[in-house]
């Protein structure tokens, strides 16, 4: 490995913010990574990715760029073209093909319970343009979400949990990052927003070197220590 360690960039997903990354930024830190955790705007696929390719680019030095939920859709696109990017690391994430929407492919296979906990509020953009902000239900966060985390921090993430536009789950992807960047996948094997199903087909197919947790889709909160090893592995390798 350089003597340089890269900057570890992590994009949260839908339902979370940055601070759902702590335990893993504080493990990545003891090891002498210097470490950014991204705030998702959440408002739609291309603009999101826009957001965090501007973040990245703005980084000297090599970055290994990981990306939870739908924050895979977006490092995916984000990372195309940014020749500082070493490695994608995709945590219970999407790994979208073009055209393809968080939407087609938490479908694909059966599984997800997450549509039934959605709670949509309409809102006004500054553009005029309607869409529906979407939460998961408070009562309903802690089993959908986060079953393997503590009820009392379950609590505090529902409380604070961002939005996603369900514009931006629908969006259809740009090219993949993934198909030249090599990749590194963890498949939550208790998710239940994208099944596990769904995650090991995005693997396999973008022939990315993958772990399996016993962990449910907010994994980076209930095992940091799996996905901090994770990344130091893909670190490690493109170093």
């Amino acid at each position: 490995m350089s003597a340089q360690k890269p900057t570890i960039v992590l994009v949260h997903g839908a339902f979370a913010d940055s601070s759902s990354w702590n335990g893993v930024v504080d493990k990545l830190q003891s090891h002498g990574y210097p470490v950014v955790a991204a705030s998702n705007p959440l408002r739609g696929l291309a603009g999101d990715s826009e957001y965090v390719r501007q973040l990245v680019a703005s980084i000297d030095g090599p970055v290994v760029l990981a990306g939870h939920s739908y924050g895979g859709s977006v490092i995916s696109n984000a990372a195309k073209g940014l020749d500082n990017v070493k490695a994608l690391v995709f945590v219970a994430g999407f790994l979208p093909d073009q055209g393809e929407s968080a939407v087609t492919l938490s479908g694909k296979f059966p599984g997800s319970t997450l549509g039934e906990t959605l709670h949509p509020v309409p809102i006004t953009l500054p553009d005029g343009s309607q869409v529906a902000d979407l939460y998961i239900e408070k009562s309903k966060f802690h089993q959908q979400f986060a079953a393997d985390v503590p009820e009392e921090t379950a609590a505090v993430m529902a409380a604070t949990q961002r939005p996603v536009a369900d514009a931006a789950l629908a969006e259809g992807a740009s090219a993949p990052a993934w198909k030249d960047v090599p990749s590194w996948v963890l498949v939550a094997t208790e998710d239940r927003n994208i099944p596990a199903q769904a995650q090991t087909f995005m693997a396999e197919r973008a022939e990315a070197t993958v772990v399996a947790v016993t962990a449910s889709h907010a994994v980076s909160v209930s095992r940091p220590g799996e996905v901090a090893r994770l990344i130091d592995e893909a670190a490690r390798a493109t170093g």
